[in-house]
């Protein structure tokens, strides 16, 4: 899968993974937490998650980043599953920040 502006990158296991939401992922994801992506996005950003939230969007972040579902599956068993929430959150803002603000790919000045 290419990386455009709605991939979030992150390292994640083992390696660095790209996270990308596709169009039918977001229906699949809307339609196993049972809410849309706008309220999905806000209660994730205002840490008002249900624990499903994060999962399933990571989850299907991995599978919209070119894993197959079953390693996808896998991933969320070894690396999110028994993780603190304080992990696991960052990396589930990430990829709903990149499907609804994009990535910057320009550099920053951190002077």
């Amino acid at each position: 899968m290419a990386t455009d502006a709605t991939t979030f990158r992150i390292f994640f296991g083992d390696q660095e993974r790209a996270l990308k939401l596709t169009p039918n992922l977001i229906l699949e994801l809307e339609r196993t937490t049972g809410v849309g992506i706008g309220i999905l996005s806000k209660r994730t950003f205002a840490a008002q998650f249900h624990y499903r939230d994060l999962t399933e969007t990571i989850r299907l972040g991995l599978i919209g980043g070119g894993e197959t579902p079953e390693r996808a599956a896998e991933l969320i068993q070894t690396y999110v599953t028994d993780r603190p929430l304080s992990e696991v959150l960052p990396h589930a803002v990430g990829v709903l920040s990149a499907l609804m603000l994009g990535t910057s790919k320009e550099p920053t000045d951190d002077r």
